[in-house]
């Protein structure tokens, strides 16, 4: 199926340091696209499509497009919004079908994780049931790495790096005086581990923490305790990394213990504040000085240290789907699969949308060792090469020079 007509593109979740780079990717290659008359960018996602505000990439400078690739978090603006089941409430869809024809919208790209993926494939199937073509492809994103079925997501390479490289920081500071110290550090992830698991990369360096607690092992704030007491009897430091979406054997966060948690527009709880708590439980067991340290945000806008295998790769993503799209797939998500040998090398491919959807990749239970407070060689190994390169914004006046949009919409029809 080929279709000639107008692009659009929605970012939703919570952005990354290369989730632009994706753009760049789905602008530049559908701006070369002879069937894509128009390309258009959803202010803040799906919501900004449903209310018709959206920009006209074509009036954008080229040269800005390119830095895009190296500016962080989303450009075109994020959002948090999601669709109810069409069986309990069509309207957003049949506002979305309206927009899509009154524009002649005929490609559809949607930039994000989970959620996002779950959002596409809706769409998807309910375009097609309403007999209105229209190619629907998923750009992958997220730090947490969780999306099912591809190696690895756009994302989580910058912000593994920046753990383990600030954690390597980190290390020089927390270790400094001749007194006793715990720093518990708190690391981005609900359920799925694989960034707080990055922080095993300083402590293969040496320089790096002697305990980290996934989501994906049950967590005993006992445990916890005594393992920290062991490592202060040894060393007479300690840094622990914990994962802020760690549970108990009853499926309760840790701060659930001191607050109700509230939840966002999909029911996910509104993490943060782990490492507080847990710094305030030690000190009440051992008496000496414990920091909690929060990388909150950092972690995902860190674009100084992103990953230049990350920014190329998360680029490529978005080209992939618009030429997978000009092809006439559809209802896909574009995966990344590691080429089999002892070089590294990333492969692009399809997947369905459905797959994807709403489905968590957790961390294999074989790469956390014995004891349950870090990582095996193997988790090393595969995220390595992922971390390699460094690919910054150009400097300006000694500061980053990141993209600067015009931002034009598109007039309302």
């Amino acid at each position: 199926m080929i279709l000639k007509g107008a692009c659009i593109l929605g970012q939703s979740g919570g952005p990354t340091s290369v989730i632009n780079s994706s753009a760049a990717g789905v602008f530049l290659e559908a701006l070369k696209q002879e069937n894509i008359t128009e390309v258009y960018a959803g202010a803040h996602g799906i919501k900004g499509i449903l209310e018709e505000n959206f920009y006209d990439i074509r009036k954008e400078d080229v040269k800005e497009l390119e830095l895009l690739k190296n500016t962080p978090s989303s450009m075109i603006g994020s959002v948090r919004y999601k669709l109810k089941p069409l069986e309990k409430d069509p309207t957003d869809y049949q506002r979305l079908l309206e927009v899509f024809k009154k524009y002649n919208i005929r490609y559809f790209f949607y930039n994000g994780g989970n959620d996002s993926m779950d959002t596409c494939n809706k769409i998807s199937k309910f375009f097609k049931s309403s007999g209105y073509d229209c190619i629907c492809i998923g750009v992958p994103k997220t730090i947490d790495n969780d999306l099912f079925g591809t190696d690895h997501c756009p994302g989580y390479a910058s912000a593994a790096k920046y753990v383990a490289t600030s954690l390597m920081e980190l290390y020089h500071d927390a270790t400094v005086y001749d007194t006793k110290m715990v720093t518990i550090v708190e690391v981005m992830g609900r359920n799925a581990g694989w960034l707080t698991a990055a922080a095993s990369l300083a402590t293969y360096k040496g320089q790096g923490p002697d305990l980290i607690y996934l989501p994906e092992i049950d967590f005993d704030i006992k445990k916890f305790t005594e393992d920290i007491k062991a490592v202060i009897a040894k060393k007479g430091k300690c840094i622990a990394v914990v994962s802020e979406g760690i549970k108990d054997k009853n499926g309760k966060y840790i701060p659930e213990a001191v607050m109700e948690l509230k939840k966002d527009s999909f029911g996910h709880a509104q993490l943060g504040g782990t490492a507080s708590v847990l710094a305030s439980k030690v000190q009440d067991e051992l008496g000496c000085k414990v920091r909690a340290i929060e990388f909150s945000l950092l972690q995902r806008c860190a674009a100084h240290l992103a990953s230049k295998v990350d920014v190329e790769e998360a680029f490529q993503a978005g080209v992939e789907a618009v030429k997978a799209a000009c092809r006439g797939e559809t209802d896909k998500m574009v995966v990344f699969e590691r080429a089999p040998g002892k070089e590294y090398k990333c492969v692009y491919k399809l997947q369905p949308l459905e797959l994807a959807a709403n489905t968590e990749k957790t961390l294999p239970l074989e790469w956390i060792n014995e004891e349950r407070t870090g990582m095996k060689q193997e988790f090393i190994d595969y995220l390595l090469p992922l971390i390699q390169g460094d690919c910054k914004a150009p400097l300006e006046d000694g500061l980053p020079r990141f993209a600067k949009m015009k931002k034009v919409f598109v007039a309302k029809k």
